[in-house]
């Protein structure tokens, strides 16, 4: 057994236990959804950025910065600017309609102003959605674990997944906002450590372009590796029409804004992680290219990032990094892991089948739904390819069905649960058809879920022009106090 993986087990340990011991704070339903709504700026912040540092944002962005170069910014830095408009915008009111009516999910929220139909369809969607991300950071988590031990994806998947749902059941968002202090701390400091070591390793960045060059035999593709915005218009395109939206609507993210203990700390906390993103965004990106050079032969570009620690960086700095890689993955897992939970837990547990459910038993329907969605997850991460295409699943499908029914929901009263769910419909079908018949390419600079969230607000400005000027919706008086 080696040092990396030691170092990994006696970390996983440590967090296990942390969890365990803050789910003593844990005492209803309340604390275990949104934390009892009165999360400070520092815990907010820290909760956010430990989530959005995921899988996705480190190996996966590192595999795209080995292959595309700076232009990976654009993957983190997409992200950023959609928790910058939620911290802004959605967040505040979103925030105020769910303080006033004791909602935990984004999807209470649906319900509230739409109907439970819309609420189930959601449900439903993002179940399927958020089992595939976390499927991709279990994968994640693998590749790290074999990297250092060679062991094998599915016994990488099955300590990942265990470590997360040991601590993620005990205390909800309870526990894992204070361990995901710990875990960011680790993260940033690691991974932010990491990039003058490599630059150092490689003899600074203008030998690194020196050696691209050679790598790549072409002057153009190296200029192009070294680009912010080499990747071309498409895909960027691509990367913004997914991860905007779906940053700014994300119901794991939602959930945890509803746990601020009042708006501006929702505003300041989730700033401040935005700010956070758009610096971070550089270091995979970055690594990514440190990798291309060091190794520019790797079978599987999503191991760049555990390669490259262990090649360019010194035994010390490796463990210490690697531990900051796994803290990412981890992290992200249990805030997926736990908006599962609670989405299936409140939206359809307690929303069709025990609406009467007291604070205690829901606290362990939670419990048991969180250990059933962490055991379906490793079974998907062991089948799933690569962590961007389990990601992409995700991010793909929470903006083309929710984005337009949240935002014509919050800023426009003559909205019907009838505008919402054909919106839903319309733009899940013009993106299924885009990837059929254009075999996922879209159409131009079009990406088909750009194609999708574009049929989605079509059909939802369709259904407002026609609509009653009188016509006042479900639940349209709170609303109304609310958005105006």
């Amino acid at each position: 057994m080696n040092i990396y993986l030691i170092a990994l087990l006696l970390y996983s340990i440590f967090l296990m236990a942390l969890g365990i011991v803050m789910s003593r704070r844990v005492k209803n339903s309340a604390d275990f959804l949104v934390a009892g709504r009165n999360m400070g700026t520092s815990r907010l912040f820290a909760t956010f950025l430990a989530a959005n540092i995921g899988a996705g944002s480190t190996v996966g962005a590192t595999g795209l910065g080995y292959r595309l170069g700076m232009s990976a910014w654009w993957w983190v830095g997409s992200a950023c600017i959609g928790t910058f408009l939620l911290s802004q915008f959605l967040g505040p009111k979103l925030w105020a309609i769910a303080k006033e009516n004791n909602l935990a999910t984004l999807q209470d929220y649906l319900e509230f102003r739409y109907s439970k139909a819309v609420k189930a369809v959601i449900a439903v969607l993002f179940w399927f959605g958020a089992l595939a991300i976390l499927a991709g950071q279990l994968i994640a988590i693998s590749w790290i674990l074999n990297t250092v031990a060679g062991i094998p994806k599915w016994e990488g998947c099955l300590i990942g997944g265990v470590v997360a749902i040991v601590y993620c059941t005990a205390g909800g968002m309870m526990s894992s906002s204070f361990v995901n202090m710990f875990e960011l701390a680790v993260t940033m400091s690691g991974l932010l450590l990491a990039v003058p070591f490599a630059l150092h390793a490689l003899g600074g960045w203008s030998h690194l372009h020196e050696i691209v060059l050679a790598n790549t035999g072409n002057e153009a593709r190296a200029d192009a590796l070294f680009s912010i915005t080499g990747a071309g218009p498409k895909q960027l395109l691509a990367w913004i029409a997914i991860l905007i939206p779906s940053f700014m609507i994300s119901p794991g993210l939602v959930q945890k804004a509803y746990g601020a203990r009042d708006i501006k700390t929702l505003k300041r906390g989730i700033g401040l992680n935005s700010l956070g993103q758009a610096v971070f965004a550089f270091v995979p990106a970055v690594l990514g290219l440190c990798a291309f050079a060091a190794m520019p032969h790797l079978a599987n570009p999503e191991l760049a990032l555990p390669a490259a620690m262990k090649a360019l960086l010194p035994a010390w700095l490796g463990v210490w990094t690697l531990a900051s890689i796994f803290s990412a993955e981890l992290s992200a897992t249990d805030a997926i892991l736990f908006m599962l939970s609670t989405s299936l837990a409140v939206d359809l547990y307690k929303t069709f089948l025990n609406p009467k459910v007291s604070q205690q038993k829901m606290l362990w329907v939670s419990r048991i739904a969180s250990v059933g969605a962490g055991i379906v997850g490793i079974l998907l991460a062991a089948v799933l390819p690569s962590i961007i295409q389990a990601v992409s699943i995700f991010y793909g499908l929470i903006a083309v069905a929710l984005f337009v029914p949240v935002l014509a929901g919050l800023y426009s009263r003559r909205v019907f649960a009838s505008a919402a769910l054909s919106s839903i419909a319309a733009a899940l079908a013009a993106t299924l058809t885009t990837i059929r018949l254009t075999d996922g390419a879209g159409v131009g600079v079009l990406s088909p879920q750009a194609i999708g969230i574009g049929t989605a607000a079509l059909v939802m400005i369709a259904f407002h022009a026609f609509s009653s000027s009188h016509a006042v919706p479900k639940n349209s008086s709170s609303v109304e106090e609310t958005v105006l």
